[in-house]
């Protein structure tokens, strides 16, 4: 059994989940999921202890489900699952890391049933502007721009309800990840140094889409609560960080502020 710890990056398709964990895995204490035969190498695709089939995970539609939304007391709360999936992954992480960074859009439908499984495990939770989300998830599927917004602030309000069970869970947002570089934040809310500088060029991908669908009212002002406005405006929002150490949260913050 593996006897480090695992951080899940979670957040929905098309919203900066592979450039987060790329960003972690360039410390040399963390592990990431490489070359495997998988969208992505996402973990979900490579344990069968949770079914994962073509119907699971689908864009724009996977974080609404109630079906997919596990939690404690469910019936994968199980110690057979969590040997299952760590015998499934082991294979994929390699030997020797501290931390073991795992990035599956479904992540955000079990935080809460992973930290039964892994008591100390880390979240990381990246959101994006609805708008460009729906946009950029546009391309993949057949849904309608306004509908998928829908579902961004839907999967954003489950988001907001499964907070409060959550130990140790760090949010952010796309536009900030891009914007510097996070990893001595991300890095503290692990407990570990800062790391050498970035060697990951960062852009921001907002900037290719120029047509954004317009939003409606009550969907700005639902988008308000995680600091974004109408026409893909940002507003001031304060990072989420949840750490039951004390010393860690005050240095995830003041890295942040930075």
């Amino acid at each position: 059994m593996y006897p480090g710890r695992y951080i899940f990056v979670a957040g929905l398709h098309r919203t900066g989940t592979s450039l987060l964990a790329r960003l972690l895995a360039e410390h040399s204490d963390i592990a990431t999921i490489e070359n495997a035969p998988v969208p992505e190498s996402e973990g979900c695709y490579l344990q069968g202890a949770i079914p994962h089939t073509a119907l699971d995970g689908r864009p724009g539609h996977f974080a609404t489900d109630p079906v997919q939304h596990l939690v404690e007391g469910c019936a994968f709360d199980t110690l057979e699952t969590k040997r299952r999936i760590e015998a499934d992954w082991a294979r994929w992480f390699g030997e020797g890391s501290t931390w073991r960074v795992e990035k599956s859009p479904v992540n955000l439908t079990r935080m809460r049933l992973y930290q039964q499984l892994f008591p100390t495990c880390q979240f990381i939770i990246i959101l994006r502007h609805p708008a460009v989300m729906a946009a950029a998830l546009a391309k993949w599927v057949v849904d309608d721009a306004s509908e998928l917004i829908d579902y961004g602030l839907d999967a954003y309000d489950i988001v907001a309800q499964d907070l409060p069970y959550l130990h140790s869970v760090l949010v952010i947002r796309y536009e900030d990840l891009v914007a510097r570089d996070l990893r001595p934040a991300l890095f503290g809310f692990l407990g570990l140094d800062p790391g050498a500088p970035t060697a990951i060029a960062l852009r921001n991908g907002n900037a290719d889409y120029d047509d954004l669908p317009r939003m409606r009212q009550g969907q700005i002002e639902r988008a308000s609560q995680w600091g974004y406005g109408a026409d893909g405006a940002m507003l001031p929002f304060e990072p989420i960080v949840r750490h039951p150490l004390r010393a860690i949260r005050k240095a995830t913050i003041g890295a942040l502020a930075q």
